[in-house]
């Protein structure tokens, strides 16, 4: 957890997330988070002061573990840096599920500009870590030069993107760990070069 945000916090933003996955943007609602977390609308506000602030909140919180995860990442072979994201990423989703709404609820990107901003935060980390490591495996040529870096980078953050919604929508049922890895394996025998 963050340090930016307290644990009363943190246990608000993880129940917004289970109220958005099961009844999407428009079922979150102050007085339903209220519900579901067994608090006065009043002890929610304390917390935060409107809706938005939330999901800001919950985008950050994503954002900031992302950071946090990847900058500690030893200094290893790009193939494996790039397999150690993924898994890590994977293991943080599987750990908490109901994060994966917050990036990739429908509508919830069309709500406000700081939504936005904090959606585009996350997908800025992610290349920022992502866009190296595969400029280091085309220049050691490990991973195939045929396909620019910024299109590589595109095509994997889709990958993944397309991953997690096919977890999301089967309800988080599938064992994402175990899938994460074979699209890992399947990525990589893509874009290695033949040797």
């Amino acid at each position: 957890m963050t340090a930016e945000i307290s644990e009363r916090q943190f246990e608000i933003i993880e129940a917004a997330g289970i109220i958005l996955t099961t009844s999407g943007v428009s079922g979150l609602t102050i007085k339903n988070l209220a519900k579901k977390m067994q608090f006065s609308e009043s002890a929610i506000y304390r917390h935060f002061t409107s809706k938005e602030e939330i999901i800001v909140s919950m985008l950050e919180f994503l954002a900031n573990s992302m950071e946090k995860r990847f900058a500690a990442l030893p200094d290893i072979p790009p193939e494996e840096k790039f397999t150690q994201m993924f898994k890590e990423q994977f293991r943080f989703f599987n750990k908490y599920p109901h994060f994966v709404v917050a990036v990739f609820s429908d509508g919830l990107m069309e709500q406000t500009k700081r939504i936005n901003e904090a959606v585009g935060k996350i997908m800025a980390i992610k290349m920022k870590y992502l866009k190296p490591v595969i400029q280091q495996g085309q220049q050691k040529d490990i991973f195939t030069t045929a396909i620019g870096e910024d299109e590589l980078v595109h095509i994997i953050m889709g990958t993944f993107r397309l991953q997690m919604f096919k977890w999301r929508i089967s309800n988080f049922q599938s064992d994402i760990k175990r899938t994460g890895a074979s699209m890992i394996h399947s990525i990589l025998t893509l874009i290695q070069t033949k040797r």
